[in-house]
């Protein structure tokens, strides 16, 4: 069994009757936990999910206002339509969905697998629709992000030299808390009521990392998912955290357990790489750069 924590104190999510919840990634894991809390509190949730009939699948085991949308994020043409086909006021989003610890890939753009699907993806789709965002942005980092002391380096963001999956998975949760800084930086700069944080589930049994790229990480990954980890609605308290309590804009949540692995949800801190703004403007722009997608909300006076 999971050694699931008591998160008794994690308060129940307030009536979310009337708004839209838009979560990545939620046809499996910690993303369709978040969604059928969502859903059980009244919100409308849309599940936004590579494989539409997983996603259907998953839908079909939520309580209440559901939807299926496709969206792969290690595609920037498929995520241009999903933003494209959206008209309605969006209350939350929730960068959920991502890969961890793959062998070297590049997505259908070319860029390395992680950085492209954790990063770019959900960074392009955050831009296209901010437009219609009305309440807040909530982005999944990890703990991993302080993994070997991991740096952005702009000369080579595909890690043509050095590849590890660690690496890389580490590095695109950096990108992920880096993101979430300049985000929020840029929305209160233009006088945005939007607020953007990010989450990390500690140790959450999901499947996730079912598919690292080495054999005995696979299998260690296992047994700490046995023996270890949290489940699924457990790892999901961050995201939900976020998602709905009246936090500062940039706040980072996890789990309030030794090492940050289980426990209920609180303020969590970063490492000094996750909080460097001139890196993190550096990396917007970078962004906007390879994903053609750029800061879409003028100031308001």
């Amino acid at each position: 069994m999971n050694a699931t924590p008591d998160t008794s104190r994690a308060a129940a999510l307030p009536d979310l009757t009337g708004r839209t919840a838009l979560v990545t990634g939620a046809n499996s894991g910690i993303g369709l936990a978040a969604a059928d809390a969502l859903a059980r509190a009244g919100a409308h949730v849309v599940l936004a999910v590579r494989d539409p009939e997983r996603g259907r699948a998953a839908a079909d085991r939520i309580p209440g206002s559901t939807e299926v949308r496709r969206l792969d994020l290690a595609d920037l043409d498929s995520v241009r339509a999903f933003a494209a086909a959206w008209s309605d006021p969006l209350d939350l989003l929730i960068n959920n969905a991502g890969v961890m610890m793959l062998p070297k890939q590049r997505t259908k753009d070319g860029f390395e697998m992680q950085f492209g699907t954790n990063h770019l993806g959900h960074f392009a789709l955050t831009n296209l629709l901010l437009p219609h965002v009305t309440d807040r942005v909530v982005t999944v980092s990890s703990g991993a992000h302080r993994w070997g002391n991991p740096r952005i380096d702009f000369d080579d963001l595909n890690l043509d030299s050095g590849y590890t999956p660690q690496r890389a998975y580490a590095r695109s949760k950096l990108a992920n808390l880096l993101f979430t800084l300049e985000l929020q930086r840029r929305l209160a700069e233009a006088g945005s009521p939007v607020r953007a944080l990010a989450a990390h589930p500690g140790w959450a049994a999901t499947n996730l990392q079912s598919h690292a790229a080495n054999p005995v990480v696979r299998v260690a990954m296992q047994v700490g998912n046995r023996f270890l980890a949290q489940d699924d609605r457990a790892g999901a308290q961050p995201t939900l955290y976020a998602a709905t309590r009246d936090l500062p804009g940039a706040s980072y949540v996890g789990p309030d357990g030794p090492g940050e692995m289980r426990g209920a949800p609180t303020l969590v801190g970063r490492s000094r790489a996750a909080s460097d703004p001139v890196v993190a403007r550096r990396l917007w722009t970078v962004s906007e750069e390879l994903t053609g997608a750029a800061f879409s909300l003028a100031a308001q006076v």
